[in-house]
């Protein structure tokens, strides 16, 4: 519902299939919700023109994909932020573990702060959202045990699974005004995973002066370019490809349904590089960072809760 040129998460999984239509020739085209009841009606109307593959994204598309898979055994789907157990023959679940890449943005916000404050908040509270500020969260917390620091985070605690909502993906406004209570409380890095809720948090922080943003699914230095000398890092989840991929699979008749889980290991999660704003992070943290994530790589590093 955050639209096809949200900056974010709709936009980066639409690249995809802009990049299939240039490579491979296909037609491809998007139909956007409004609201979850358009969910089904847009499936149904694809199911009819007999696309080859329809592509849902965002995890509140769950039920709606698994009634049109069954209903439709030979169609097939890809659907991002969502796996199926046990699966869906014609259903291809595309996740994430963006907490892995997360957990490198939370460290260099833990080392890079001015105040010892950094924030985050999300669209609503679903998977998909958490996991980044679970990664987040526990990146800060690793940086503190390590350095003997205690920088502080607002807007979710991972542990009790309790934080701060916009309760939409839609409200610029909702942003603004989330990112002006956690500067007001003293946070100078904020990492808003609420699609274009999040360019409100930009705006905010743009016009403060004295706060920075790491941006969520796409790399924002590039993707939401106005907000340029604000944006620290962006946790990159790179459906991208993934829907590039199922793309061709279904291309050349090789699909078929299961998981596909990006990591940082296979490349379908990362930070991006810190642009304009690379004097703020020393070589030394940047040393530390890729010593973190062959750490996570190996699994000497948890970075979900509860773990």
């Amino acid at each position: 519902t955050g639209g096809i040129d949200d900056k974010s998460f709709n936009a980066t999984a639409w690249v995809g299939i802009e990049n299939a239509i240039a490579d491979m020739g296909v037609e491809g085209k998007y139909l956007e919700s409004q609201q979850q009841t358009d969910y089904e009606k847009n499936i149904n109307a694809f199911v009819e023109e007999g696309c080859d593959l329809i592509v849902t994204v965002g995890f509140l598309l769950g039920d709606a994909t698994q009634a049109a898979a069954e209903a439709n055994p030979d169609q097939n789907f890809a659907i991002i932020d969502f796996g199926y157990d046990p699966v869906i023959p014609n259903v291809l679940g595309l996740v994430y573990a963006t907490d892995e890449a997360a957990f490198l943005a939370g460290y260099v916000a833990a080392g890079t702060t001015q105040t010892g404050v950094v924030g985050t908040f999300g669209g609503l509270q679903i998977p998909s959202v958490t996991a980044f500020m679970d990664g987040f969260a526990m990146g800060v917390k690793y940086y503190n045990a390590e350095k003997g620091t205690d920088v502080v985070v607002l807007g979710w605690d991972e542990e009790a699974q309790t934080g701060l909502f916009a309760g939409n993906f839609e409200s610029t406004d909702d942003g603004r005004n989330l990112a002006e209570s956690l500067m007001d409380e003293g946070a100078d890095i904020i990492m808003p995973v609420a699609g274009p809720v999040g360019l409100g948090a930009a705006a905010a922080a743009q016009q403060r002066g004295n706060a920075y943003i790491i941006g969520v699914d796409s790399d924002w230095y590039e993707s939401a370019s106005n907000y340029a000398d604000i944006t620290l890092t962006s946790v990159l989840k790179k459906m991208d490809n993934s829907v590039y991929d199922v793309t061709k699979q279904v291309a050349m008749g090789e699909f078929a349904g299961g998981f596909f889980t990006g990591t940082l290991e296979n490349g379908g999660v990362g930070i991006a590089p810190y642009h304009d704003l690379d004097g703020m992070v020393s070589d030394e943290l940047k040393a530390e960072v890729e010593d973190l994530k062959a750490a996570i790589i190996a699994g000497e590093i948890v970075t979900t809760p509860g773990q």
